[in-house]
């Protein structure tokens, strides 16, 4: 067990489901907007080759098809016919609005795109076929499911060595759509050996349209839990994701990233496998992208490391994270800045050596600026990383937030906050500062600091709080060090929060000149 990680502040005093409550919402939060990304790409409905890797074989738009026409087509023995027929219900499926999804899967083409699809002298057809099925398998679970049943993941799974590119594409498109349905149908995605498929079709000269795919492909692999995928499979796709973060194509970076924030969204083996194919530097470099659907998939992946154990986030600190996290706390976008805070809460939740070196980067100034100005979320995540510093750090580190870095009126000023939870954060910071004050001599100065900044009318106010925690540990503040009696200093060894307090023998020294709070 990594015992400087289990004295932490998220480990201990707030339980670890707790802890990955947190984490959990802020990662659902991300992944909505993804899903949204997913969902613009799931359907091929243009007739242009701008999304079509494959022109109409005449120039000329051949004259539409009724519904009973397409049908009688598609089920003639006449390779001309079946062409045309399969075409018009491509055509039907690729309506922009309302394609009759439900009313063709009822008509029963389905089956006969499958049969289609092994029609391996007629490469056309198969094409028709593929994109017929992707735009089918792109609709809800129910017709994702008919697409399945009907057997057709190990015909595009076999589809993706064809000679002919395009219909290469056009599989892999659709094996996107069916992995992105669910853990059971990426499941069987992965059981049919698309690993193997799309690991000799990355080998070739892969155009970017194709790389688009495959990668997008690739991160629905990755995605979802209860359960997640395989790792011995998924494991086999790291170096090539890893090696696709050198790129500069914007769609096969943010696809790339969000891979690997699903791989590292898990335990410590899976961070340790991703970690160990090179991406860390490459995941570091890209926090410094201009675009921020990079930025928010490589920040997501590198938060996830640092949850890791010290070694994993020292590939972190050892790469420059910090000084690209330190840059994110001012983007303009609240999401990213919360992130960041989130990744540098994380990182003071480790040993004294990784917050030293968070305090020797200047995050501090930047934090202060978020607790100050900062929209509520990123105030959150920042409170977070004031009380794990004071948590896991020496003495000298916790004063210097007081001291050089001045964050203890921002910080307390969070005690107004709405949402219960940060209050807590806040009260069990406010306890560890003054255990260590009391320590060290410095109580008396630290009660008038909290005076004269309005904390002490806060801390009054929060005692009539509806949470019991939280005005237990309002009270318990004022009780011991606010409360009038010379027996007061014997009583100010920190004794609550599971123990999380007590300070080494070590720590208790204070240094030459003493501290002034």
């Amino acid at each position: 067990m990594n015992t400087g990680r289990q004295g932490s502040y998220k480990s201990n005093t707030i339980n670890t489901d707790e802890s990955r409550l947190r984490r959990h919402e802020i990662t659902v939060e991300l992944r909505k907007s993804k899903k949204e990304d997913h969902l613009l790409k799931r359907r091929n409905i243009k007739e242009d080759d701008l999304i079509s890797p494959l022109k109409e074989p005449n120039s000329q738009s051949a004259p539409s098809m009724s519904l009973d026409e397409i049908i009688l087509a598609m089920h003639s023995e006449d390779p001309g016919k079946q062409f045309a027929g399969m075409q018009g219900a491509r055509k039907l499926l690729s309506r922009e609005r309302n394609p009759p999804i439900d009313l063709m899967i009822g008509q029963g083409i389905v089956p006969i795109c499958i049969q289609f699809l092994q029609k391996m002298d007629n490469p056309l057809l198969q094409f028709e076929a593929a994109w017929a099925l992707t735009n089918i398998a792109s609709g809800n679970s129910d017709q994702t499911r008919c697409v399945i049943e009907n057997n057709a993941v190990p015909h595009f799974v076999t589809l993706l060595q064809s000679d002919n590119i395009n219909l290469a594409e056009q599989c892999v498109w659709a094996l996107g759509n069916i992995a992105g349905d669910g853990s059971a149908p990426r499941d069987i995605v992965l059981q049919n050996n698309v690993v193997d498929g799309v690991l000799k079709l990355i080998d070739k000269d892969t155009s970017l349209s194709l790389l688009r795919n495959i990668v997008w492909l690739m991160s629905n692999l990755c995605r979802n839990k209860n359960p997640t995928p395989p790792f011995e499979e998924i494991k086999r796709l790291l170096p090539i994701l890893s090696q696709l973060l050198c790129g500069t194509d914007v769609q096969v970076l943010a696809d790339a990233c969000w891979a690997l924030s699903y791989v590292t969204d898990d335990n410590n083996t899976k961070i340790q496998a991703v970690v160990d194919v090179e991406a860390v530097p490459r995941l570091v470099n890209l926090l410094g992208a201009e675009d921020p659907s990079i930025i928010v998939p490589a920040l997501r992946s590198v938060g996830n490391i640092v949850t890791g154990t010290d070694p994993q986030t020292d590939a972190v600190i050892s790469a420059g994270g910090l000084a690209k996290l330190m840059n994110l706390l001012k983007h303009p976008k609240h999401n990213i800045v919360k992130e960041a805070a989130w990744t540098v809460s994380n990182i003071t939740a480790g040993n004294q050596a990784q917050i030293q070196a968070v305090i020797e980067s200047g995050i501090f100034v930047e934090l202060r600026n978020v607790l100050e100005h900062g929209d509520f979320k990123s105030q959150k995540e920042a409170a977070y990383a004031v009380t794990n510093t004071t948590t896991s750090g020496t003495p000298e580190q916790v004063i210097d937030l007081i001291e050089k870095y001045q964050i203890f009126k921002p910080f307390c000023d969070l005690l107004e906050a709405k949402d219960p939870r940060t209050v807590v954060v806040v009260l069990s910071g406010l306890t560890n500062l003054f255990a260590l004050a009391s320590k060290l001599g410095g109580t008396e100065n630290l009660c008038l600091m909290l005076e004269e900044m309005g904390g002490l009318d806060k801390l009054e106010n929060l005692q009539q709080h509806e949470n019991e925690d939280i005005y237990k540990k309002a009270f318990a503040i004022i009780d011991t060090y606010f409360s009038d009696g010379d027996e007061a200093e014997a009583k100010l060894a920190p004794q609550e929060v599971n123990g999380t307090l007590e300070f080494n023998a070590n720590q208790s020294k204070a240094p030459e000149g003493g501290f002034t709070f």
